[in-house]
């Protein structure tokens, strides 16, 4: 985590970014019961009554508590509750009985909210700027929570057998598919990557800033579509051990995989759950909810292979991070076919083929803090953008998101690339 030239934002700029996520998140729940908001399908999913308290419970442990003298703690026993994995904070509940939490209650949680947000408004202005930079923190931290709620929402109701939607969701209008991919000619020889050093906030994974060597290569001016990855099924690209890496294809045969997560064939048309409901494929359509394993046996079927991150972060450079289809508001939430044009960012997170790994130089901050993201440099893939669940103004070239190889819960696609 940084803050331009080591400095806390002005607090007025602040305390506006504060107010804006603290109220965004709760309207994403706003249509949800509390049993909506407490249940847990699976560990790596969490109730949407939890992230509202994490979160919570983030701005009250490192700043209202270790920042703010005489602070009096919402509830003293619900540190043990809503602590994620921070080892330095102790003991917690554990992580895949999170769902067990029928209280508090989701009204319980929204008070506590309110509790931490009135006392941090209030203190926000004469906050030391090492305080004021945990805010700035914990906004962004708070954003990776509301794209962990809806896609945690999601598959919540993916297993319900009536498949309620969250949100209606807009008539569909016809829109012709793209055409065939189109390859931008990517930049050879040493590059620069990693978080520039005039960028105002980056996660501490993103740097420090270095040189990195790209050989000649091209990568797509666009995601794989729905269309496309029904022909990969079609051609029975899940039957063919030939595209898949090892691993890959033992989690294929194990889990019986046979089309991304949320597909089902009826009939001739294949159907996809998503949080306006079940409704047909859109073929124009980016493909989501593949994991890792999938994108890279998908790139081999296609002759291909996908980008490294930072033949990506190259690329994607030149375009705006606040473009695309990203969250704004609360609402349906889907990848959207392209209106024409290169666009890296939007729709979908996009595997990289790179390991999740720290740069030269990395090393974590100080305090409990510093568990954020160096800990989890292990095992995991890079993935690159952003998605339609992402909030707008989140994500930035340099931005390193990471699943497990297996995982497709979250909105993620793919890219492909080719060597020259």
């Amino acid at each position: 985590m940084r803050t331009e030239t080591g400095s806390a934002p002005a607090s007025s700029a602040l305390g506006a970014k504060f107010l804006r996520t603290r109220a965004l998140s709760e309207a994403l729940v706003r249509p949800l019961s509390d049993a909506d908001a407490t249940i847990q399908s699976m560990d790596d999913a969490s109730p949407a009554k939890w992230h509202l308290a994490h979160t919570t419970w983030f701005f009250e442990t490192f700043v209202l508590r270790d920042h703010v003298p005489g602070y009096a703690l919402h509830d003293d026993r619900w540190p043990f509750l809503f602590n994620s994995y921070y080892e330095a904070e102790g003991q917690r509940h554990a992580r895949p009985r999170r769902g067990m939490l029928s209280r508090p209650s989701l009204d319980e949680v929204l008070a506590y909210r309110a509790y931490v947000d009135a006392a941090l408004a209030d203190v926000l202005p004469d906050l030391p700027p090492a305080a004021q930079a945990l805010v700035l923190l914990g906004c962004n931290h708070e954003e990776q929570h509301q794209e962990l709620l809806l896609t945690d929402i999601l598959h919540h109701f993916s297993v319900n057998p009536l498949e309620p939607a969250v949100w209606q969701g807009a008539p569909k209008v016809p829109v012709a598919m793209p055409g065939p991919v189109g390859w931008i000619e990517g930049r050879a020889g040493l590059v620069q990557v990693g978080v520039p050093s005039d960028s105002t906030f980056s996660f501490d994974c993103e740097g420090p800033r270095h040189q990195a060597l790209l050989t000649p290569h091209a990568i797509a001016d666009r995601t794989v579509t729905n269309g496309e990855w029904a022909a990969f099924i079609a051609d029975g690209g899940y039957r063919d051990p030939r595209h898949w890496l090892s691993d890959g294809w033992a989690w294929v045969k194990s889990e019986g995989i046979e089309a991304p997560l949320y597909w089902r064939r009826d009939g001739d048309v294949w159907t996809r759950f998503g949080l306006d409901g079940r409704r047909p494929v859109d073929p124009a359509a980016p493909v989501t909810h593949v994991s890792f394993f999938e994108a890279d046996a998908y790139a081999s079927w296609a002759g291909a292979r996908l980008p490294s991150e930072f033949e990506w972060e190259a690329a994607a450079s030149a375009f705006d991070p606040a473009s695309g289809n990203q969250l704004d508001a609360a609402g349906p939430v889907e990848p959207r076919p392209s209106t024409g044009g290169p666009a890296f960012f939007g729709d979908v997170w996009e595997w990289t083929g790179s390991a999740f790994r720290p740069y030269p130089g990395f090393r974590p901050v100080e305090g409990a803090v510093g568990e954020y993201n160096g800990k989890f440099m292990s095992g995991q893939f890079v993935l690159r953008g952003s998605s339609c669940a992402t909030p707008r103004g989140h994500s930035r070239a340099s931005y390193r998101n990471f699943f497990y190889p297996h995982q497709r819960w979250q909105f993620t696609g793919v890219r492909l690339a080719k060597d020259l």
